[in-house]
């Protein structure tokens, strides 16, 4: 809503822009080179300052591996209280955040702080990839299995454990998933030949999956059942961990899908906002079971059918 009355630039090398509501932008400098940029940023969710570091930099970071690129460079976003906490704090986030990126292999070169009321952190990424060789939204087939990289239900638990509503052993597995990065996952999908794939973030799994479906105009059809969830999370959604953000999600997807005896629970958890999730790729049927041998924890979630007049198909 807010970008409709902004032009859209028209360069013949911007290879993907911001009207596919892809992951990162990707820029043509070589006819074998294209840069991959993106930017993200955000309060914290966890208590301890390194480990929210790291969890903020695997977010970043999972943009990059989301389009099929390889993490080069990255710049640090700080909002910091200054008034309110120790410039301990901060060094341990940066610390955090930096050794997340130099297990991607990649090199923080500078970044930019202000004094603020609210803590925030985060990353502007620039990777780089192969033109013939991205993963897009837009590139969904008709037949394509669809494949969830990790289990979902980190708002939920976040949520709860700010509430007191889960305890740190609840929330563990949920901090253990966010701080695994995707570059493993983003690899395979590249070997198997996949031109398509999405990180399951903020706008949780069916947001992320509409945009798929829209870039691409087919119809995607998830079977719940199958869709991985963390330890706790649908406990934790029972007992009031809905983050607003799943609210805003579930209210902006409704229009384009259809529910089939699907519980709430699980409703409320398919538009869970993520923080640093798995992607969600993309693979013709015969090179389903080469992607999950590569990639542990790899889940089959549903189907890519042609377009149907509805986008979300979830049973």
């Amino acid at each position: 809503m807010v970008l409709k009355e902004i032009p859209l630039q028209s360069d013949p090398r911007l290879l993907v822009g911001r009207e596919s509501f892809d992951d990162a932008g990707v820029f043509l400098v070589a006819p074998d080179l294209a840069l991959v940029q993106t930017v993200d940023f955000f309060a914290p969710i966890v208590d301890d300052p390194y480990t929210f570091g790291q969890i903020a930099a695997a977010n970043a970071l999972s943009d990059v591996y989301a389009m099929g690129g390889q993490p080069l460079t990255a710049l640090s976003i700080v909002a910091f209280p200054t008034a309110d906490l120790p410039l301990s704090v901060l060094t341990d986030i940066l610390r955090g955040g930096q050794d997340k990126v130099h297990e991607a292999g990649a090199h923080i070169v500078g970044g930019h702080s202000v004094v603020d009321t609210e803590l925030k952190y985060g990353m502007s990424i620039t990777g780089r990839a192969h033109p013939d060789f991205l993963l897009t939204n837009k590139n969904a087939r008709p037949g394509d299995v669809l494949i969830l990289t990790k289990p979902i239900g980190t708002g939920a638990l976040t949520t709860a454990a700010k509430k007191g509503i889960i305890g740190a052993d609840v929330l563990a597995p949920a901090i253990e998933s966010m701080l695994k990065l995707n570059g493993n996952a983003s690899r395979a999908a590249l070997a198997v030949h996949s031109r398509c794939a999405t990180d399951i973030t903020g706008f949780g799994l069916l947001g992320h999956a509409l945009n798929i479906a829209r870039g691409s105009n087919v119809t995607i059809e998830f079977t719940a059942a199958s869709v991985p969830l963390l330890p706790g999370a649908i406990e934790a959604v029972r007992a009031g961990g809905v983050p607003d953000g799943g609210k805003r999600n579930r209210a902006f997807v409704e229009e384009f899908l259809s529910w089939e005896g699907v519980e709430e629970d699980m409703k409320l958890l398919l538009v869970d906002p993520q923080t640093s999730g798995g992607l969600l790729v993309a693979v013709s049927p015969d090179r389903a079971d080469k992607f999950m041998s590569r990639v542990e924890g790899a889940t089959v979630v549903g189907r890519v059918a042609a377009f149907s007049g509805t986008y979300l198909n979830v049973q």
